[in-house]
Parts: C-alpha cells; sequence; structure tokens
C-alpha cells in the first residue's frame, strides 16, 4: 500500500567506524569487543572528549557543556565508547560541520548535555522532585521499592557503566556533581541485599521482582547470580526482570563468557521452576541498534531466557516524532529481536522541561505509532505517576490543557497509603512543561511562583495545595 505517513523498510544494522576519531585511530577490533577496554576508556570528562575528537569539536561545544556541569546537571559525565561511536555516526571530527552534527545528535542530547540544551525560563518545573516517583518512601527495606501489589524493584546497586542526563533516579545513582549530591545506602550491599532476599521471603504476595540499581551490569557477575539464584529458589517469585542499559551501551558486558555461562545456569534453573527471567534494556535512538548489540541480544536469547524487552523514555529532541519511534522499533524487533516494551515520559525531576513532552503530544504519538507494529509488539507510552505508578497515557482521568496539569487515578494502594481510606479514589496531579502552555497557564504559573519565591511571603506550596487550586472540570 502505498502513500502511508510511515514507510517501512528494513534497514541494516552499522557498527560506525570508531577509527574515524583520532583518539581510537589504532583501537584493533579485539580491544573494541573488550567489555574490560570499553570500561577503562569511557569519556568521563571534558579533557578525555576533546583528546578523542582531537581539534573537532569547537571550543564553544566543551564550554557549552562545561556550564551545564556547573550550573545544571544532575549526573555526572560517563559515556561508554560504545554510545560515543554512535554520535554524529556519519562523519569524522575533522569533517566540516562535525561540531553541528554532534550538537544535533540525539544520542548526544541526553548522555552529554550542554547548557543551550536547557531551557532558562523553566529549566525545572516548580514541583520537580528529586526522588521524583517517591521510590524511597516506598522502601519495604533499604534499596526494595514495593510499590505495586504484586511486584518490587530491587536497587541493588548506585551505579552504572554509563550515566544518562535524564536518570529517574538521579537522587541516588553515580557521583555527586555541582549541583546535586547524592543520597548514599546506609546499610554495606552484602546486609542490604540480604534484608531484601529476608523481606521477599516472607511476603507471598510478590510474584516480580525487577533488578535494577544502577545497572546490574556494574555488580559483579557472581554476586548478581547469587542474588537472582536466591530469588529462584523462592516458591511466590514467577518473574525476574534484569534492567540494564549496557546491552545497549556495553554489549562486550554481555558478550563475555562469565556472563555468558552464568546467565545459562540461571536460565536452567529458571525454566526447571517454571519461573521467568527476562532482561529490560533502555535504548531510545534507533541509532543506538549496531550489530553488537544484537550479538549480545541474540547471546542472552540464546542462554534460554524468556525474553529480551526494551523500555525507553520519551525525550524531545531525541524520539518526539512517530517516524523516530517507529525507526527505533522496527531497528530493536526486526534486527535486534529485542520486544519494544514502554516508552515512559520523561520524569519530573531537576533540570529536565527540556526534555519533556506534553501528555497531549505523548496522545498524539501513540496514536501516530498505532498499526504499524504487530499489537504484540506496540510499546505503550506511559506516564509515571507520583505515587500512583505506571498509567498509558489515555488513562487519564481528566485534562487541563491550558494549565498543564493531568488528574489520574488508581486502583491499589502503596505502602505509604496502606491505611488511607480515601487514596482509591484521589485524584493525582501530574504537570506539563510551563513553556509549552498557552500565555495564560504560564502566566498561572508564574503568579504562583512568585507568591513562593524566597522575600515574597510564601513557600513552595505542597502538591496538594497547586491541585487543590485548580478549578474542577
Amino acid at each position: 500500500m502505498l502513500n502511508q505517513p510511515y514507510p517501512y523498510a528494513r534497514k541494516e544494522l552499522v557498527e560506525p567506524d570508531w577509527r574515524r576519531f583520532p583518539g581510537w585511530a589504532d583501537v584493533t577490533t579485539a580491544d573494541w569487543e573488550s567489555a574490560q577496554w570499553q570500561r577503562a576508556h569511557c569519556v568521563k570528562n571534558l579533557r578525555q572528549l576533546s583528546q578523542l575528537t582531537g581539534p573537532g569539536l569547537a571550543e564553544a561545544f566543551y564550554a557549552d557543556v562545561q556550564r551545564d556541569q556547573q550550573e545544571r546537571a544532575t549526573m555526572s559525565m560517563l559515556v561508554t565508547p560504545q554510545m560515543v561511536n554512535t554520535m554524529a555516526a556519519g562523519m569524522a571530527p575533522d569533517q566540516a560541520g562535525f561540531t553541528d552534527a554532534f550538537y544535533a545528535d540525539p544520542v548526544r542530547r541526553y548522555m552529554i548535555p550542554a547548557f543551550s540544551d536547557r531551557r532558562t525560563d523553566w529549566p525545572s518545573h516548580p514541583y520537580a522532585m528529586r526522588d521524583s516517583l517517591h521510590e524511597s518512601e516506598m522502601w519495604a527495606t533499604e534499596g526494595l521499592t514495593h510499590r505495586y501489589p504484586t511486584k518490587v524493584l530491587a536497587e541493588v546497586l548506585p551505579t552504572c557503566p554509563q550515566y544518562c542526563g535524564h536518570c529517574t533516579r538521579m537522587d541516588l545513582v553515580g557521583n555527586p556533581t555541582a549541583t546535586t549530591d547524592k543520597h548514599k545506602f546506609g546499610l554495606a550491599r552484602t546486609d542490604r541485599l540480604a534484608a531484601m532476599m529476608d523481606y521477599l521471603r516472607r511476603t507471598p504476595q510478590v510474584r516480580d521482582v525487577v533488578v535494577s540499581g544502577g545497572d546490574v551490569a556494574n555488580l559483579p557477575w557472581p554476586r548478581l547470580e547469587e542474588f537472582v539464584g536466591a530469588l529462584l529458589d523462592i516458591e511466590n517469585i514467577r518473574d525476574i526482570r534484569l534492567a540494564t542499559k549496557a546491552l545497549m551501551g556495553l554489549p562486550q558486558h554481555w558478550l563475555s563468557d562469565d556472563v555468558r555461562s552464568g546467565m545459562q545456569r540461571l536460565a536452567a534453573k529458571a525454566q526447571a521452576r517454571g519461573v521467568s527471567i527476562a532482561i529490560h534494556t533502555h535504548v531510545n535512538a534507533a541509532q543506538s541498534v549496531t550489530p553488537l548489540v544484537a550479538k549480545a541480544v541474540r547471546a542472552m536469547l540464546d542462554t534460554g531466557i524468556r525474553d529480551v524487552r526494551n523500555q525507553g523514555v520519551l525525550l524531545r529532541g531525541v524520539n518526539d516524532s512517530a517516524a523516530a519511534l517507529l525507526d527505533l522499533c522496527f531497528a530493536l524487533l526486526d534486527e535486534a529481536k529485542v520486544m519494544p516494551y514502554y516508552f515512559y515520559m520523561c520524569d519530573m525531576i531537576p533540570g529536565s522541561e527540556h526534555w519533556r513532552v506534553t501528555l497531549a503530544e505523548a496522545q498524539r504519538l501513540q496514536h501516530q505509532i498505532m498499526g504499524y507494529l504487530p499489537g504484540f509488539a506496540t510499546p505503550r507510552i506511559v506516564c509515571d505517576v507520583p505515587y500512583v505508578g505506571k498509567r498509558w497515557v489515555h488513562q487519564v482521568s481528566r485534562y487541563d490543557t491550558e494549565l498543564g496539569i493531568s488528574y489520574w487515578t488508581k486502583n491499589y494502594r502503596t505502602a505509604v497509603e496502606a491505611d488511607d481510606p480515601a487514596a482509591l479514589d484521589r485524584e493525582y496531579a501530574y504537570y506539563d512543561p510551563i513553556y509549552t502552555l498557552p500565555e495564560r497557564g504560564q502566566e498561572w504559573w508564574r503568579s504562583l511562583a512568585a507568591k513562593a519565591a524566597p522575600g515574597a511571603g510564601g513557600q513552595q506550596p505542597a502538591r496538594a495545595v497547586v491541585t487543590a487550586a485548580v478549578p474542577a472540570g
């Protein structure tokens, strides 16, 4: 059928030539495919980025990123060579226009943020929060969030092989930045994981454990295998999901012999018990899906785990068009055998306004991608509403587009509402980026911010106050 809004065509995956970067001109294929080499050569600061690219990036770019690190960034810089190599992939740094291409690159936009990327009028929403989903409030034990009735999130460590600028766990994960210190676990890791296991053994209503962090690729494999193996010994656990962006950002880790053989042992034990193990990764742009990524996915599927699924984040300037989302989904599904699963609206953390899209935009994108992918592989675009959880964007209860406030309901209690009789009747608010609103809506928020500003006789109002101030209907 001709003349469709999105024309489908298979596109062969490409591993960009890393030797186009002066700093990697002599790097061999054996080195590139080594997880140890990749970890040792991550870009951690602007000096290392400059050594890598040579004179190819303009000094203005470095100044732009430096200012962001000093004034806005909530995550420190840490980018694997695998990820850097997909940025401006068709160009060498000595080519004219490389700086412009690097600026415009979707992966660069969220992995190496620049100050000029961010909003200057509203860099953060007034109700942005470091722990925007209130996960730590719902810790059953330190690092174990029991938010849904039958599911828990186990934050087994606070580090990753790479740090995304939009990280929803910026309160806990990574190194401190100039603007953001980090929460520190109080318990030693061994004690923390033991406490998680004890809770799960005595809580039979939990059947599903997401093992995350941070990124499980940063937990030494013997310790991860021990933890997952112990989960498999708990009778009520039926689903285990391992969360790792490194399947895309550091596929070399998942291709290493110890990881492959260890995953095979876990998969065999899971199959014997009738339990599903899946890997959930985080890919936001089609260019990130390379032959090495596909090879790592195949290696994991060959161990006997049930599935590999993608949970991307919907980000303005990265994947906020139907074509970008469909390009990514088809690359994942057709070429890498990764199941498109979710796209989350970017959470309301500080400094994220330039990445966030409105609920209306998310609803429109969900509509636009329907019908192209198989139903089982059509990702749901979801809003992770504070105190509510994941909600499909069309499940909104009501939506004031002028003030940019959407209202949501829930059908279960979290631990913090165990004794709250109104929890299932209450509406919970979520907020669009203010700069996207019509002028009347922006003026309403400016007025509210002025009243809350220091010296204005007010203070930051509670979220409930703001929602109460909005007329119903």
